[in-house]
């Protein structure tokens, strides 16, 4: 038996072009959250199941945003179990701020309609609450607008 000089040579696997192709993600970014979701699961689990998806959603963005700007965006489980008591609630508020701005400041890098902005989370979810639906629309945007982000990163892969 002989044995090819090269490893690309033999005859039984002919040698291929290579396709350059986008590069692909480590993972796929999941693409399924739901205001319905949140809220039903958040009530099941006393609250645990929001802090999940958020602190995934803030990570999730990073992998997505942060080669691009240069920012990152603090873990919500750190916001939520230590600087906002030492704030008194004011590191909430820059907090959203921050991080509804980075969404879509990502969404016009791609191309694709800002629905979320610093501007949505003030009149949603601060103003908004005195009509009591607001921050619930306030989330329902922030979850579809981490979809369509996650959906796009997951065809690119960038």
């Amino acid at each position: 038996m002989t044995y090819p000089t090269q490893p690309n040579q033999n005859p039984a696997f002919p040698q291929q072009s290579p396709v350059y192709a986008a590069p692909a993600p480590v993972y796929q970014l999941p693409t399924n959250r739901s205001l319905a979701k949140f809220i039903l699961l958040g009530i099941i689990t006393f609250s645990i199941y929001p802090i999940v998806i958020m602190t995934t959603t803030a990570e999730d963005l990073n992998i997505i945003a942060s080669r691009y700007n240069g920012k990152k965006t603090m873990n919500y489980c750190l916001m939520f179990f230590l600087i906002s008591w030492l704030t008194l609630g004011i590191g909430w508020l820059v907090w959203h701020n921050n991080f509804s701005a980075r969404i879509g400041d990502e969404q016009r890098r791609r191309g694709l309609a800002p629905t979320v902005t610093a501007a949505t989370y003030w009149l949603w979810a601060v103003l908004g609450s005195l009509i009591v639906v607001g921050p619930f629309i306030y989330y329902y945007k922030v979850l579809n607008a981490m979809n369509e982000l996650c959906a796009a990163y997951n065809a690119t892969g960038c």
